[in-house]
C-alpha cells in the first residue's frame, strides 16, 4: 500500500521498502514510511505488530534485510556515531543502573553528548519531581521512566524515539510526558517519534500517524487529515436485517436488527442515496476515533 511521502529535505527517519522476518515469522512487510521534521510522529498498533522491530532498524540495532532505512540521510548501521548522536531513546522499560543516584546519572550520561544542557537537565529534573540524592532502584516505575526521559531529552536530540513510554504507568505520569514533555520537544522544532499500542494517547499529541498490523502498514499521514476523510454512520432500517448489508465502499459495517453502524473512507456523497436504496435512514453521523478507524482498517483493537 502507498502513501503520501514528505521531501527528502523534510524526511527526518526514510524506511522504505523494508521487510524483516525471525525464522518463519514476518516481523515487517515491505514497510514504508517517512518521518517530516518537526512535530509528533505516532506509530499505532497492537502489541506485536512490529513496532520494536522497527525503531531497532531506526537505531541500528537490527540489519534490513531487504529495503532501507535512513535517519537525517545516514545509514544508522553503518554510521552509529553519526546516526545515535542525534537521538535521544527511551524504551519501555529503562535500563538504568540502579546503584546510581539521580545527579550521578546526569553527569555520567552528560559524558556521552557534547551538547549535553545541564542547566536543561536541572530544569527537567525539577520539573519531574525527581531528588538528586534518590538512587534510581528505590524509584517508582514512574519516576525511573522520568528519569530516563530526562537522559534521553536533556542533550536537546533532534530526534527524540518513544518506544511504549507510559506502557504500565498511572494517568497523571502519563500526562506528565506526554504533555508537558513531547509539546515541548516539537515546539522547538525537533521531531519527536512516538510508538504506543494506546491509540488514545498517541490520538493526542500527534501531528502524523502511521499503524502496523500483522507488520503491515494499513495507514500513514497527518492525523488531521485521516480523521476527516473518515467518517462513522448509524444507519436505521424498517425492520430487522439477518445479516449485515453490503455497502460499497465501506471499511466496516457492524451491529444488529435495525441499526448498523458503518465505517466509511470518502463515501459520504454516496451514502445516502445507498441507504436509502436499501430502506435504511442516517440516523446518527461522527467523526471517528483513532481506535475506531484502526478496528475498522484490522479487523480488531489495539490491546
Amino acid at each position: 500500500m502507498k502513501f503520501p511521502s514528505p521531501s527528502s529535505a523534510e524526511a527526518v527517519v526514510a524506511v522504505t521498502a523494508l521487510t524483516r522476518r525471525f525464522g518463519s515469522k514476518t516481523a515487517l512487510d515491505d514497510v514504508s514510511l517517512y518521518v517530516p521534521r518537526g512535530g509528533v510522529f505516532g506509530l499505532v498498533g497492537e502489541n506485536g505488530a512490529g513496532k520494536t522491530t522497527l525503531i531497532k532498524h531506526i537505531l541500528g540495532l537490527l540489519r534490513a534485510e531487504s529495503g532501507t532505512v535512513r535517519v537525517f540521510g545516514k545509514d544508522p548501521v553503518a554510521d552509529p556515531v553519526g546516526v545515535l548522536g542525534t537521538i535521544g531513546y527511551l524504551s519501555e522499560q529503562p535500563d538504568l543502573p540502579g546503584w546510581m543516584r539521580v545527579e550521578e546519572l546526569m553527569r555520567y550520561t552528560q559524558a556521552f553528548y557534547p551538547k549535553w544542557d545541564m542547566a536543561y537537565a536541572e530544569k527537567l529534573r525539577e520539573q519531574f519531581g525527581l531528588s538528586p540524592a534518590a538512587r534510581l532502584k528505590t524509584l517508582s516505575k514512574g519516576q525511573q521512566a522520568k528519569a530516563g526521559l530526562l537522559a534521553a531529552q536533556a542533550h536537546r536530540p533532534d530526534l527524540l524515539l518513544l518506544d511504549e513510554p507510559s506502557s504500565g504507568l498511572d494517568p497523571i505520569v502519563r500526562r506528565d510526558i506526554l504533555e508537558a514533555v513531547i509539546r515541548t520537544v516539537a515546539d522547538e522544532g525537533r521531531t519527536v517519534f512516538f510508538s504506543s499500542h494506546l491509540l488514545e494517547e498517541i490520538e493526542r499529541v500527534a501531528d502524523h500517524v502511521a499503524m502496523l498490523h500483522q507488520g503491515k502498514l494499513v495507514l500513514c499521514g497527518p492525523l488531521d487529515e485521516i480523521k476527516t476523510q473518515h467518517r462513522c454512520f448509524t444507519l436505521r432500517f424498517a425492520g430487522s436485517q439477518e445479516k449485515a448489508p453490503t455497502i460499497t465502499g465501506a471499511l466496516s459495517v457492524s451491529g444488529r436488527g435495525r441499526e448498523w453502524s458503518v465505517m466509511c473512507n470518502g463515501t459520504r456523497v454516496e451514502l445516502p442515496a445507498i441507504a436509502a436504496g436499501m430502506g435504511a435512514e442516517i440516523v446518527h453521523e461522527h467523526a471517528p476515533s483513532l481506535n475506531e478507524i484502526f478496528v475498522a482498517l484490522a479487523g480488531a483493537p489495539a490491546d
